[in-house]
């Protein structure tokens, strides 16, 4: 059995990731802002667990719960960086704080928390890092930018990542999941929204912000079968550098890799021509 350090653990993906762990006979430390919303979310649940108050912008917090999860359980084995939220708004619109902030949580905190938690993997010369980012990391959409781009720094860390760990023992996987019926898209939970401020924006982000307020609830992906893919892919012996999640996350994977493609041949003689 393992143990698991997983940011954001007391609702959405974080916590069904955390329930499946410990009903495989995992050993979690769940870290949020509050660890007692941990407590909460699973109640009844004390063997393996270990709810600890982080915020993944605080790295000494982040410290002093790897610090205590290596006091009680030893070892870490899986980190799983799932801490952030979503941001909906045109680039323009978008104020300079909440780009910023989200920043802050999305790609920020995942660097404070593996800064906290790759000394011990290193150590060991085992583990999986697991960061979960977004189908929206690998092709985004209008009104998604921001989060988009947010994700998209957390592939490009996972991609260096991977190959600075493989070389130690140590793996990494990112998650891109599509559509999955969390409390995601509650404004009250894990998503902002900024103002639709500039009226020349309501042609090409207005679309996107009418469906992803419509979109709650709706979404095709169950949580819980997302959960248990997420555990599988830590008990494989070469697990994938990226895991898309969701028929949707597939089909935006593979409009995005044809697009490319096209672009790439269409003008590949431009590009051929800079050479020497």
């Amino acid at each position: 059995m393992s143990v698991w350090f997983v940011t954001g653990a007391s609702r959405g993906l974080g916590a069904e990731i955390t329930r499946e762990a410990q009903e495989r006979g995992h050993s979690v430390i769940a870290t949020a802002r509050d660890a007692e919303a941990v407590r909460m979310a699973y109640p009844g649940k004390t063997d393996g667990l270990l709810a600890i108050s982080a915020d993944v912008t605080n790295p000494e917090q982040l410290t002093a719960a790897v610090e205590a999860g290596l006091a009680e359980f030893g070892r870490i084995d899986v980190v799983v960086n799932n801490a952030g939220y979503g941001l909906v708004g045109a680039i323009e619109e978008t104020s300079d704080r909440s780009a910023r902030a989200l920043f802050d949580v999305n790609v920020f905190g995942v660097l404070n928390t593996l800064r906290a938690t790759l000394p011990t993997l290193r150590a060991q010369r085992s583990g999986h890092v697991l960061n979960i980012g977004s189908v929206g990391g690998f092709a985004t959409a209008p009104a998604a930018g921001l989060y988009g781009a947010s994700k998209f720094a957390l592939e490009g860390i996972s991609e260096a990542l991977h190959g600075e760990l493989a070389p130690l023992g140590v793996r990494v996987t990112i998650v891109e999941p599509g559509g999955f019926r969390t409390d995601f898209l509650n404004r009250s939970a894990s998503m902002q929204v900024e103002p639709a401020s500039i009226e020349d924006y309501v042609v090409g982000a207005g679309p996107v912000r009418e469906a992803l307020a419509n979109y709650d609830g709706r979404q095709p992906g169950d949580p819980v079968k997302a959960a248990k893919a997420i555990v599988d892919i830590t008990e494989v012996t070469d697990p994938p550098l990226r895991l898309q999640l969701g028929a949707d996350a597939i089909e935006r994977v593979e409009a995005k890799l044809d697009r490319v493609r096209r672009e790439l041949d269409e003008w590949r003689h431009v590009a051929l021509s800079t050479g020497i």
